[in-house]
């Protein structure tokens, strides 16, 4: 059985840095390429970030130079260290999981909430 499980989300003040972490089971984890995603209220999901099997990441404009994202195979985790947090960073935050072996092979995890309020 496949899980992704996001962890690390809360209340931050603007300004602030949070870390969320992704722990994936199941899977062959170094075959996937791995992202988060976020959805606001009212909005449609966007992608945050990706990073791929040999580590080559990319970002949306909206996060680029606060947001990084990372992986650690050996621990079949990936993170997103977010700073500088901004009120519109307000979001419930996805875990992604796409294989590159596998066509249709992609799953979610079920969302940590982040909220950036004073």
């Amino acid at each position: 059985q496949v899980q992704l499980v996001e962890s690390g989300g809360g209340l931050v003040q603007p300004g602030g840095s949070l870390k969320l972490s992704c722990a994936a089971s199941g899977i062959i984890f170094s075959i996937y390429t791995m992202g988060w995603y976020r959805q606001a209220p009212g909005k449609q999901r966007e992608l945050v970030a990706v990073i791929g099997t040999v580590g080559f990441t990319n970002y949306a404009d909206s996060v680029k130079g606060r947001f990084t994202i990372s992986r650690d195979n050996a621990k079949n985790t990936v993170y997103l260290q977010m700073n500088s947090l901004k009120p519109e960073d307000t979001a419930v935050y996805y875990c992604h999981a796409v294989s590159t072996r596998v066509v249709g092979s992609v799953y979610w995890g079920q969302g940590t909430q982040v909220t950036v309020s004073s």
